[in-house]
């Protein structure tokens, strides 16, 4: 794969220039969070786009929170045309995420039209993490901290400046369009290598800490221990409240709602979580999991069973978001250690 290298104040100019195209968000620090900010005529000015991941899942750019799916007796126009969004600084964690979303929102037959069209028309320039945070784990279950995939272009930030990679049509596009703005990479690639080395390193070290299991003895640990009490004592702290499923990068699951308006009512599709008790609750009024214990192993059931089953990855890419929303203060690597 080709690779170029971009300085900084060139990298300005390519995102004040793609602004015009896109509406473009990048990462700013608050305390010791980052958050994703839209890029306006300043550049790049006070965003961060190394460090780790955002407090906030890029998946709520592609399949957001709250979502109008269909308008019943309204006049108002909903067909408003927007730009596409440009996301800078997604980490290799939102990325991996898209395996699980793409299974279940861009599979035939039932291809949903609302997030395939984010998917083919946005644009990701992702980024290398050149730190981690306190309950990142990520590389326990074989991901590491840079992307390998699913990205249009990705930024290794190195002395001066980035090497830029391409992984899209969209991505070489760009590169071609603004070739001016790069340069070759030879005398940075050597220092991108030392620079992933040194952080997977530190962070195996981090994460050996937990004393996480192997990855691929986590799906039969999980499996042995379907039974165990060790749900129900997890449990105990739980208030749930659902903020590990919405913060997750991976969690996928909706409700429909309709909501009345002055000309009429609109159906909304609404994040829900697998912790609440009415999740899965059927009209009758039967609940399969009606104990907060079984909702918590069915969260990790998804996670560390069914989706190794089904596509041959974790439904959880190791983030340490889960950890960090947790008000009954759960973590998720303790859990696993427990396994």
């Amino acid at each position: 794969m080709d690779l170029y290298f971009i300085n900084k104040p060139n990298l300005d100019r390519l995102v004040k220039s793609l602004s015009k195209i896109y509406n473009i968000f990048a990462p700013v620090k608050s305390g010791n969070n980052r958050f994703y900010k839209k890029v306006g005529d300043e550049g790049l000015e006070g965003a961060t786009i190394g460090e780790i991941r955002t407090v906030e899942p890029i998946k709520s750019f592609y399949f957001p929170a709250r979502a109008r799916i269909a308008e019943y007796f309204s006049k108002e126009n909903s067909n408003k045309s927007e730009k596409p969004f440009a996301i800078m600084g997604a980490k290799s964690c939102d990325l991996v995420s898209f395996k699980v979303m793409d299974y279940v929102y861009a599979q035939e037959p039932f291809r949903d039209p609302f997030y395939m069209s984010k998917r083919e028309k946005h644009l990701i320039i992702s980024s290398d993490c050149t730190c981690y945070g306190e309950t990142c784990f990520c590389v326990a279950i074989g991901i590491m901290p840079y992307p390998a995939e699913g990205f249009d272009i990705n930024l290794s930030e190195v002395e001066g400046g980035y090497v830029a990679e391409c992984d899209s049509l969209k991505g070489e596009q760009i590169l071609k369009e603004y070739f001016k703005l790069f340069q070759a990479a030879e005398p940075y690639i050597g220092k991108r290598e030392a620079n992933r080395k040194r952080l997977k390193e530190d962070l195996l070290g981090h994460v050996k800490k937990s004393r996480i299991p192997q990855k691929d003895s986590i799906q039969k640990a999980f499996k042995s221990k379907f039974d165990s009490g060790l749900w129900e004592e997890t449990a105990k702290t739980c208030v749930e409240c659902g903020a590990c499923n919405m913060i997750c990068p991976a969690c996928h699951c909706f409700i429909l709602m309709d909501q009345k308006k002055d000309n009429g009512f609109e159906k909304l599709r609404m994040w829900d979580s697998c912790l609440l008790m009415h999740f899965a609750r059927v009209a009758g009024g039967a609940n399969p999991r009606k104990f907060l214990g079984q909702r918590l192993r069915n969260r990790f059931d998804k996670k560390f069973n069914f989706f190794p089953d089904t596509i041959g990855k974790f439904g959880c890419t190791g983030c340490g978001r889960c950890t960090e929303a947790c008000p009954g203060k759960i973590d998720i690597r303790e859990v696993l250690s427990k396994l």
